[in-house]
C-alpha cells in the first residue's frame, strides 16, 4: 500500500530446514521502517530461527533476506552487525567485564572508543544509575542486567533492534516497566523494532503489528486492535484467548 513505510527489512520465501525439520518454511514479509513488529507463537514455530537470519546468526537455507535493499549474505557482518542492535533472554554480559566495558564492547570491536559519558547517558536511557558503569555484572539483579544488554544493544547507534525473548526470565512488575522502557526508546530513536514473544498480552501491548506464526509459516499479520477484533484466523485467536480469559477473570474476582 502507497501508504506504508518503505522497508527496513524484508523476507523472501525464506526457508531453513535442519534435516528433515523444516524450522522456517517459505517466508515472505516486509518490515516497514520505524514499525514495532512483535513475533508471536508457539515454541518450536520458526519465530527466534527467522528473527536470527537478520543478523545472520543464522543462515537461510534457501530465499534471501534484505536489509534496508542488500541482501544480508552479501554484506560485510561487522557491517551488518553495526547497525543491528541485538537483546536475548540470557543477556550473555561477560562476568570478567564492568558494565561500562560491556556496553562498549559493541563499538571496541570496530576500533571504536565510547567515551564515559556516552556510557553514563546509555544507563541513564535504561533507567539505570550512571556509577553502575563501574560494577560487575554479578553485582546486578536480572532486571538489571537486561537493562545493560538494552543499553548494550543501543550503544552502536543502530537502525534496527532485534529482541529474542528479552523479557522471559524477568518478574511480572519488572518486565512490564522494562517493556514500557523499550517502547519509549523505539519511539524516541526511531527505531525498527522486531520482538519474540511467546506472550501475546506482551505483543498486543506493545507492538504496532503481531506477527503469529506456527510450523514455520507466518499465518496471521494484524495490528493488536484487529487480533482483539477477532481477526488473524484460529492460531491467533487461540494465543489471544489466553490474556482475555485472564482479563475476565480479574474482573469476576473484581466484582
Amino acid at each position: 500500500m502507497s501508504g506504508d513505510p518503505p522497508a527496513l527489512v524484508e523476507f523472501s520465501n525464506v526457508r531453513k530446514s535442519y534435516g528433515p525439520t523444516l524450522a522456517v518454511a517459505g517466508v515472505s514479509l516486509a518490515v516497514g521502517d520505524g514499525e514495532f513488529v512483535a513475533l508471536v507463537g508457539a515454541s518450536g514455530s520458526g519465530k527466534s530461527t527467522l528473527l536470527k537470519t537478520v543478523n545472520r546468526l543464522i543462515d537461510p537455507t534457501a530465499g534471501a533476506v534484505r536489509f534496508a535493499g542488500d541482501n544480508v549474505e552479501g554484506l560485510p557482518l561487522a557491517a551488518l552487525r553495526r547497525q543491528i542492535g541485538y537483546v536475548f533472554q540470557s543477556v550473555g554480559l561477560f562476568p570478567h567485564m564492568t558494565v561500562g566495558e560491556n556496553i562498549a564492547i559493541g563499538p571496541r570491536l570496530v576500533g571504536e572508543r565510547l567515551a564515559g559519558e556516552r556510557i553514563a547517558r546509555l544507563l541513564e536511557l535504561v533507567d539505570l544509575e550512571p556509577e553502575m558503569a563501574d560494577r560487575l555484572p554479578d553485582e546486578l539483579s536480572g532486571g538489571q542486567r537486561q537493562r545493560v544488554g538494552v543499553a548494550r544493544a543501543l550503544a552502536n547507534e543502530p537502525r534496527l533492534l532485534l529482541m529474542d525473548e528479552p523479557f522471559g526470565a524477568l518478574d511480572p512488575i519488572t518486565r512490564d516497566a522494562l517493556g514500557d522502557r523499550v517502547r519509549a526508546l523505539h519511539g524516541e530513536f526511531g527505531l525498527t523494532t522486531v520482538m519474540v514473544t511467546h506472550d501475546m498480552a506482551e505483543a498486543l501491548l506493545l507492538a504496532d503489528r503481531v506477527l503469529v506464526m506456527d510450523a514455520g509459516k507466518v499465518v496471521a499479520d494484524e495490528t493488536p486492535h484487529a487480533l482483539l477484533s477477532g481477526a488473524g484466523g484460529a492460531i491467533a485467536q487461540g494465543l489471544v484467548a489466553v490474556p482475555r480469559a485472564q482479563a475476565d477473570r480479574l474482573a469476576e474476582l473484581a466484582r
